[in-house]
């Protein structure tokens, strides 16, 4: 009950309500902004949304050690189930973060190969994935077979994948080349204005005209209606 209830009101639902529905599998999203402006947040969230729908999320980090991306999921889960009963929320968070696996790989040109690698081993452990969340990646360096490698893969294994990217550009044809920008089927910007961080949908599938009205909100770091 508690669980069906934080999958109802989890922040991703007013994302997916102005996108008709998210990213879906087989494609690839970016999320941009300048740094520390809170992309690795609205990951989470969008990891945590899965989680609690007992599907199984591969969280790849960067830049940040496991026990700091753990420590992200623990509270933005916090902020997500507030005001709910203690003992029942405490199990529900137990039992979700079972099915989430954190990387923590290092920066190369040609880490996607190891990238699919590890989940194609993960699933050949019977582990079936939903989504795949690369935080922290250099995106402008990754080579487009790469891009095309990991969505000829998404497809394959019926995955969504969300990139992170650092950019204060709202436009990613201006950070990606036009055959890597092809490859990406979503992009989501933050961008810092007065009394909140604006989330604008850059892109979704074939639309470019979205006029949202979604924001980060600045202390609880949970995607919110302005």
């Amino acid at each position: 009950m508690i669980k069906q209830e934080l999958v109802d009101r989890s922040p991703v639902r007013f994302l997916e309500k102005v996108t008709e529905g998210g990213l879906k599998a087989g494609e690839l999203g970016v999320l941009s902004s300048k740094k520390g402006l809170g992309k690795t947040s609205v990951l989470v969230q969008l990891g945590l949304d899965k989680l609690l729908q007992g599907k199984h999320v591969v969280h790849v980090s960067f830049n940040q050690q496991s026990n700091y991306v753990m420590t992200w999921y623990e509270d933005i889960f916090s902020e997500m189930s507030k005001n709910k009963k203690t003992t029942d929320v405490e199990k529900i968070k137990e039992e979700v973060m079972h099915n989430r696996v954190i990387l923590n790989l290092s920066q190369t040109v040609e880490v996607t190969p190891q990238i699919i690698d590890t989940l194609k081993a993960l699933s050949a452990n019977h582990i079936s994935i939903a989504c795949v969340i690369i935080d922290g990646i250099d995106l402008p360096k990754v080579p487009v077979d790469n891009l095309v490698k990991m969505k000829a893969f998404a497809k394959e294994a019926g995955l969504s994948v969300w990139y992170s990217c650092n950019t204060e550009e709202t436009q990613l044809s201006k950070v990606l080349g036009k055959d890597e920008c092809a490859q990406i089927d979503a992009v989501v910007h933050l961008k810092q204005v007065p009394g909140c961080i604006d989330m604008q949908i850059v892109k979704f599938h074939d639309r470019t005209d979205f006029n949202t009205d979604l924001k980060l909100d600045t202390k609880t770091l949970l995607i919110s209606e302005k």
